[in-house]
């Protein structure tokens, strides 16, 4: 779906009115002729003047790694502008998570901060919170693949597009996918020189710069340099007085909820001939903030209802939940056009430091006793020492225009990364605690792919495609230092080298067909697999790897694109069914680890909406839908439930059985967690011209999110329905488009969502609070 953009209104704006004074000309000059008997000008220049106003303009995607209109790519794909993407993060709100619920059947959180975001295509996602968690949604920035979760929250900036490609995408980008891609291009080098600056200041001292400028340096280079800078102060007290592991802890207020995200981006493009273009690009990240904040008994034992202060916590450890990461990467690109195919080869290194902290328990044990005892873990921390990733991609394809499009390729990728895991167990019963409870893990991941993709304009209306891939994925998982007891000694007996791989084929077929020039219709098949997968966490407390096998998906889906009304109106519907056999679940044990299983299948089946609309001159409406049915089919498989040494905190609706102290609940029938059954969103526009160049404007956009289970059990604690967000825009812009002053405000209403729980401590995790403020961008030239 094509978002709105405050830079794109006032330019259409201007055709129309050049129209009319050209109409007008038009009439001065032939007023004699009138006398004489001729006809006037006809109403057809008044109907051109208003279509232009109205008209939407032609979306270009690169869905196939090449550059079409969306409305004739047999792929659903969900598209967000830059400016209306700067639009969501004026507030200093995360980047990535931002674009949640604003495109149908895409859905993001995370309860590990700002650096660990979880993404969901159509319900497919993982929930698992463990650093080396592998993810069904692939993210894309510039060309390259962001495999590893930390890579993954890059934050965008000088971004010119987003486009979200559902459903299975292996045959042609990157590592194989069986959810969909999220990606990113950034505004590239060029021969003419421009810039841009948003720059935003709100509540909570909230700071938001988002720049980039760039231009020639002789006509063979050109240069982009691009940065984004993101400060919100401490807001969030910790009331919490009195001894814990850590020392003594005396209340603070602002103690946490603040971050400071520094990032640059520098591109140097030579194209030394019209055949030869080479692209060099290298960002840097610093950020250290607060990690997620977990509100114990947030929730109430038989209601999902939450109403804690948001910005108070009695936290004994952890010292206020920090976490800070260094990352830093660069890629070439090289394209060289032979006249008839081009290759392009993408190289790219990835490197990535830090830690995150927190109070796991989001409380003071003491305060919050189960059956009148106290209980509760003190803190657990994550730490990559080193992350490195490369990946190579080498593609050759067609150029031009022909009936037959084809490319060709091979794809290289080598992830490897040294991980902390460390956990204080805490149990205030009587249990000793131990200060040794930390591991270090070893992962290493490779994979190679060869694939291919060809187009057949078999007839001027019908385009069929055809695209396959064979991919090998190998992880191996050593541990490199187990947990020991408080006296030094080792117990694990658990394995310290795990490898698994496994190599197949993915592939689609779609067909494009053309009922005229305003409708078209497509259908697609296309399968994936995610490969198998390890969780070395569980070390930490003495506890066994656990593994997943490789899952499979089979997606089908129809739809059609359609631009009605003269262009105004652009709705574009998809339907789609899914199975995903063998699919990889998360649960935790009785230690609150990640466990990983494969059960059966998932099947799933929906429909999306994305519209755009220019009903009358100035107003521009966007907006989008989509509804989604999923259920895990397995009688055999059965998760662990809320409990606390034994005693089952939250009510659960399923099934349950008993092993040894341990509860399980039988999720046989249950939606995919973090699936929202529906998802609505709509932006709208208004513009009030003031003179030639300038206007008025009121802006607002909404969202409202379905029922949806953070967990795998049903239970009637731990799910949301009906939340919504809304934001508002009201300003001025002048000069064409070339600025704009504003006011603005993001959750508005100050919703309180319930994001996501820890279910052993009734403890929630709220979305961002309600932030106003001033912003101002400047376009140049």
């Amino acid at each position: 779906m094509r978002h709105l953009s405050t830079r794109r209104f006032p330019l259409p704006r201007r055709r129309a009115l050049a129209l009319h004074c050209a109409a007008l000309l038009m009439a001065s000059l032939a007023a004699p002729a009138w006398a004489a008997g001729a006809e006037p000008p006809s109403a057809a220049t008044a109907r051109e003047a208003s279509a232009t106003a109205t008209s939407l303009d032609a979306v270009t995607v690169t869905a196939e790694r090449r550059e079409e209109n969306l409305q004739q790519v047999p792929v659903s794909v969900g598209v967000v502008q830059g400016a209306q993407m700067r639009d969501y993060t004026a507030g200093g709100d995360d980047t990535l998570l931002a674009l949640s619920g604003k495109v149908p059947g895409f859905y993001a959180e995370t309860t590990t901060g700002r650096i660990f975001p979880r993404f969901y295509i159509r319900g497919l996602g993982n929930i698992d919170f463990y650093l080396g968690a592998s993810q069904p949604v692939s993210i894309i920035q510039d060309d390259v693949v962001l495999e590893h979760v930390v890579l993954k929250s890059n934050p965008v900036y000088d971004v010119d597009q987003v486009e979200v490609l559902r459903g299975p995408q292996g045959s042609l980008f990157g590592r194989n996918t069986t959810a969909g891609i999220v990606k990113f291009d950034s505004i590239k080098p060029g021969q003419d020189y421009s810039g841009r600056l948003s720059a935003s200041y709100g509540t909570y001292g909230s700071i938001n710069l988002d720049g980039g400028f760039g231009g020639p340096i002789n006509d063979v280079a050109s240069f982009r340099i691009s940065a984004l800078y993101q400060h919100r102060d401490d807001y969030v007290d910790n009331d919490f007085d009195g001894t814990s592991a850590d020392g003594t802890v005396t209340p603070k207020q602002n103690a946490m909820g603040g971050y400071d995200d520094r990032n640059v981006r520098a591109q140097l493009l030579l194209q030394p001939s019209e055949q030869f273009s080479l692209l060099f690009s290298g960002h840097a990240r610093d950020y250290d903030g607060t990690s997620t904040l977990f509100l114990r008994n947030a929730l109430t034992k038989g209601s999902n209802d939450v109403d804690v202060a948001r910005d108070r916590v009695r936290y004994d450890e952890a010292h206020d939940n920090p976490q800070a990461y260094k990352t830093y990467g660069g890629s070439i690109k090289a394209a060289y056009d032979f006249g008839g195919m081009e290759l392009t080869s993408i190289t790219a290194y990835e490197t990535t430091s830090g830690y995150s902290r927190g109070d796991t328990d989001g409380g003071a044990a003491a305060d919050y006793p189960v059956n009148g005892v106290p209980n509760g873990y003190g803190q657990s921390m994550g730490q990559i020492r080193d992350l490195d990733q490369w990946t190579q991609e080498l593609r050759l394809a067609s150029s031009g225009e022909r009936d037959v499009q084809w490319q060709v390729g091979a794809f290289w990728f080598d992830g490897r990364d040294t991980t902390d895991f460390y956990q204080r167990a805490w149990f205030l019963q009587g249990a000793a605690r131990n200060p040794n409870n930390w591991v270090r893990l070893r992962n290493t991941n490779t994979s190679w792919a060869g694939f291919g993709q060809v187009s057949w304009k078999a007839t001027d209306a019908l385009t069929l495609t055809a695209g396959v891939r064979e991919t090998e994925d190998k992880k191996r998982t050593r541990l490199l230092k187990t947990a020991d007891t408080a006296a030094g000694v080792v117990t694990y007996r658990g394995r310290t080298d795990v490898e698994m791989s496994d190599t197949r084929p993915s592939w689609d077929l779609s067909a494009m067909y053309e009922v005229n020039p305003q409708l078209n219709v497509y259908a697609r098949v296309a399968s994936g697999f995610r490969g198998p997968t390890i969780q070395g966490r569980s070390a930490v407390f003495n506890a066994d790897f656990t593994t997943a096998d490789s899952e499979t998906i089979l997606s089908w889906e129809a739809g059609l694109k359609s631009s009605l009304f003269d262009n105004r109106l652009r709705l574009n519907v998809t339907g789609f069914t899914y199975t995903v056999d063998d699919i990889q679940l998360n649960g935790n044990d009785a230690n609150g680890n990640g466990v990983l299983f494969n059960a059966d299948k998932a099947k799933a089946y929906g429909l999306e909406a994305d519209l755009d609309w220019r009903p009358i001159p100035n107003l521009a409406i966007s907006a989008g839908a989509s509804w989604l049915h999923s259920e895990i089919q397995d009688d055999r498989v059965y998760a662990q439930v809320c409990a606390l040494n034994g005693v089952v905190v939250c009510t659960v609706n399923d099934p349950t059985i008993k092993v040894g102290a341990n509860t399980f609940a039988q999720i046989d029938g249950n939606p995919l967690p973090n699936a929202p059954k529906y998802n609505l969103n709509l932006a709208a526009r208004y513009d009030i011209p003031v003179n030639d160049g300038g206007a008025f404007f009121v802006a607002t956009d909404w969202n409202k999110q379905g029922y949806t289970s953070f967990v795998l059990y049903d239970s009637k604690e731990f799910n949301a329905d009906g939340n919504f967000e809304g934001g508002l825009k009201v300003g001025y812009t002048g000069g064409y488009g070339a600025w704009e002053v504003a006011l603005f405000a993001r959750n508005i209403t100050n919703e309180k969502n319930l994001k996501g729980v820890i279910e052993n401590y009734m403890a929630a995790v709220y979305n961002d609070p309600r932030t106003v403020g001033m912003s101002l961008n400047l376009n140049w030239p």
